[in-house]
């Protein structure tokens, strides 16, 4: 083991760029990292806990996927909301930019995979391949190698800027694929290192190596959750750390450059656990929020003498499916398109629904409460 991150070397073309070391680094475990590790270790457990009291944890999971590809979207720039993803998985016009929404999409479709593969398959350079490939194909990426290794030099700057104004020059292309395959040795090593440590520690290394063309940030912001659920330490995928990126963006770029410049492990390491301590506290909120709002909706239901039975399961329906439409209702229920209708609207009077078509055909009812506890942290 080493204590420098790594070293700059400068290329034939007259610019510095960075090669890291292999990991693990000596860290210096002092009072506050060990504090830190603990309270950390303690939050993603009652995360994990949580989901065993929710009305549908998966769900849950999903509606939290899609709040994380939103944010990792959002820290490159992407312009989107919550409610647009929504609309166009409801076939509805979204509003937005369709190129956005597809990279959010794209990133959901990431990590659905991902995990489905890490249910059954190790956590290797095969599968980072081909998650990259479903992350950016089909968006703005798509003549940037989906799936494959960077075939030519990147950098980190101001748009626009050369690369000769670069905040940060990662490996050249010919250094990839050794470097990846150093940190899938790394990945998948049986060693003593705490799992949020070593999660922290992979993040920081993929964004230095930052081996592909496009989709580096995304791709590695996923990496975190499939590590901690492929070594088990989440037994659903639910911690995602995009909020906490996107709210302190700065501080995370200066924390991944003061590793490569200034070997400060120790600094990113806490700024990282901080991170786990405040997701997994905001999502374990969250989480009681949906079980107040299910138990709050009932109730609602029942002292306004609505629908009976088949009021309770629309609205089982709707924390599945939080955007539905009339036709939707009557199928999935097994009632007539008069009955669904007229469930719809007592449901609207209610203040639980909300049309948000605006048109007096095809309309969409949205469960704004339930998205509003999602979406939180969201708006662009």
């Amino acid at each position: 083991m080493g204590r420098k991150a790594g070293e700059l070397v400068r290329s034939d073309r007259g610019y510095d760029v960075f090669i890291p070391n292999p990991l693990p680094p000596e860290i210096v475990y002092d009072d506050e990292l060990h504090f830190l590790l603990s309270k950390a270790d303690a939050a993603l457990a009652r995360l994990d806990g949580v989901t065993e009291v929710l009305p549908n944890p998966d769900i849950f999971v999903a509606m939290y996927v899609k709040k994380e590809a939103l944010l990792s979207a959002q820290i490159e720039g992407t312009q989107v909301s919550l409610q647009g993803v929504l609309e166009f998985e409801a076939n509805l016009k979204p509003k937005e930019d369709i190129r956005d929404i597809r990279e959010v999409i794209n990133y959901i479709r990431a990590m659905n995979f991902g995990i489905e593969q890490l249910r059954k398959d190790d956590l290797n350079l095969v599968l980072i391949n081909e998650s990259h490939k479903t992350l950016i194909t089909g968006t703005r990426g798509s003549d940037k190698n989906p799936g494959k290794f960077k075939d030519k030099q990147n950098f980190l700057g101001t748009p626009g800027g050369s690369i000769f104004q670069a905040a940060f020059i990662p490996p050249p292309p010919e250094k990839i694929e050794e470097l990846m395959r150093e940190l899938e040795a790394f990945i998948q090593e049986k060693d003593r290192l705490p799992v949020l440590i070593k999660t922290a520690l992979i993040h920081a290394q993929f964004e230095t190596i930052h081996p592909y063309l496009d989709g580096n940030g995304r791709m590695g912001r996923l990496l975190i959750t499939y590590y901690l659920y492929w070594t088990k330490s989440l037994s659903r995928p639910l911690l995602y750390l995009s909020f906490y990126l996107k709210k302190y963006k700065p501080e995370y770029a200066e924390h991944l450059n003061r590793v490569r410049f200034h070997d400060d492990w120790e600094a990113w390491l806490k700024f990282f656990l901080k991170g786990v301590i405040e997701v997994s506290e905001n999502a374990i909120q969250s989480a009681r929020e949906i079980i107040a709002l299910k138990e709050n909706s009932i109730k609602k239901l029942i002292e306004n003498k609505v629908g009976g039975t088949h009021a309770i399961q629309l609205l089982d329906l709707l924390f599945d499916n939080p955007t539905v439409s009339i036709r939707e209702v009557a199928d999935k229920l097994k009632i007539s398109p008069v009955a669904a209708n007229k469930l719809v609207n007592r449901m609207v009077v209610l203040g639980i629904l909300q049309e948000i078509t605006g048109k007096e055909r095809y309309q969409m009812f949205a469960f704004v409460d339930f998205i509003r506890i999602i979406e939180k942290g969201t708006r662009v």
